[in-house]
């Protein structure tokens, strides 16, 4: 065996620390819109209002990416996950640094990790969720973008489901509803990306409004 297929093999069986979801019946109205969701394979690349929300999204980029280096090596590798993560987040409603805290626990950032109940990749999505709202191919579930669209997509059904409730829906996205150690875990990881935009440097803002 190649050394390059041994290492993806490696990979592929690394254990992960997901729990089950389970897998329970949806609504033909909730199916459909989920199926909708997950369909809409529009490439993940940003969208500014403004170059002031584009130079905001760039201050983003380069404060996570030096957090994530020692786990992501590759800087192209590392700058495609963050925008990805970034871009889905934001499309399914959800707070960015919360789903990077997500995937710190769920799979430690490895995009081919394999839980002991079978969830896999980035944020340990159970096969089941392919055939019910898929295409029925579980293996593209290691792909990075349908990776991160069915989690997050996941996620904001499940706080739906909550009403809001975020404790409760990360509790259902494992598999422990109303257990704390999982929801704690999370939130306590995703506060580690957190960020506060500085705005732009204070020399720029001079210039742009002719300051001394």
């Amino acid at each position: 065996m190649p050394a390059a297929v041994a290492a993806l093999a490696s990979l592929r069986i690394a254990p992960a620390r997901a729990g089950a979801q389970v897998e329970e019946p949806l609504a033909d109205a909730v199916r459909t819109a989920l199926s909708s969701a997950i369909a809409n394979s529009a490439p993940p690349v940003p969208h500014f209002a403004s170059t002031e929300d584009r130079l905001a999204y760039l201050r983003w980029l380069g404060a996570m990416s030096p957090r994530l280096s020692r786990r992501q090596v590759d800087w192209q590798e590392r700058k495609e996950f963050l925008q990805t993560v970034w871009y889905e987040s934001r499309r399914a409603g959800l707070d960015t640094g919360l789903v990077l805290g997500l995937i710190q626990v769920e799979s430690g950032f490895r995009k081919f990790a394999v839980s002991p109940v079978g969830a896999r990749g980035y944020m340990q999505v159970m096969p089941f969720w392919s055939r019910q709202i898929g295409d029925g191919d579980a293996g593209k579930l290691f792909h990075m973008q349908t990776n991160l669209r069915f989690g997050c997509v996941i996620l904001r059904h499940y706080l739906q489901r909550e009403r809001g409730d975020l404790f409760m829906a990360l509790g259902r996205y494992n598999g422990s509803r109303g257990q704390a150690p999982y929801p704690k875990a999370v939130l306590a990881a995703g506060r580690q990306w957190q960020w506060d935009d500085p705005g732009p440097p204070k020399d720029a803002e001079a210039l742009r409004g002719g300051g001394s």
